[in-house]
């Protein structure tokens, strides 16, 4: 997964409209291996918008964002290959049980069930439907797929919504891990997260 060797995600100019008004324009930033960028800012200030920008879910107005170079628009589904994003919604499969939604992904991706279940302190909850599940519980069992096959990018949209303060720490050896492969963290987000030395991108 290392990506060493300057700027892997660039931003350039970028622009959103919502409707006829401007949400963020001239946004610019660099993301190298290894580095953490936290996005800040009011509600509505298009910290979500901007995460689907980089996801290729969403075109921008105006600007790029390339990888290494290359305009992500070029290739969506190659793009899609390099990372893993987290929303709002925690896209869990209400009647499969903690495990099997893990297993689901991890068909999808490659990963080991039995160790993103041991990162998020989810195996005691294993066999449970993911409909039982309180609404933190779910938001842990999203978060453990950050633990399946490594991705460079990882996109986090208030990852820790909804989820103690317990849980926000386990998730300290999983991003440092994940940066210390040469992985990139962009998160939007309201608190604190465990991300020493992020920079901040304020919208």
């Amino acid at each position: 997964m290392t990506e060493r060797g300057g700027a892997v995600l660039e931003a350039r100019d970028l622009a959103c409209l919502r409707g006829d008004r401007a949400v963020f324009a001239g946004l610019s930033f660099t993301l190298n291996a290894g580095e953490a960028l936290l996005l800040t800012g009011a509600n509505g200030a298009g910290k979500s918008t901007l995460l689907r920008i980089l996801s290729s879910l969403l075109r921008p107005a105006d600007g790029v964002v390339s990888w290494r170079g290359e305009d992500i628009a070029a290739d969506p589904p190659a793009h899609a290959m390099r990372l893993r994003y987290l929303s709002h919604q925690d896209a869990l499969k209400p009647a499969l049980s903690v495990a099997e939604n893990l297993a689901f992904f991890a068909r999808l991706g490659g990963g080991d069930v039995a160790a993103a279940l041991d990162a998020l302190a989810l195996a005691p909850l294993a066999d449970l439907p993911a409909r039982v599940l309180s609404s933190g519980q779910k938001r842990r069992l999203a978060l453990a797929r950050l633990a399946l096959a490594p991705v460079p990018l990882w996109l986090l949209d208030e990852p820790t919504t909804g989820v103690d303060a317990a849980s926000v720490e386990r998730l300290r050896p999983l991003l440092a891990a994940h940066r210390a492969a040469g992985g990139m963290v962009v998160a939007a987000t309201h608190i604190p997260l465990p991300l020493d030395g992020a920079r901040e991108l304020r919208l």
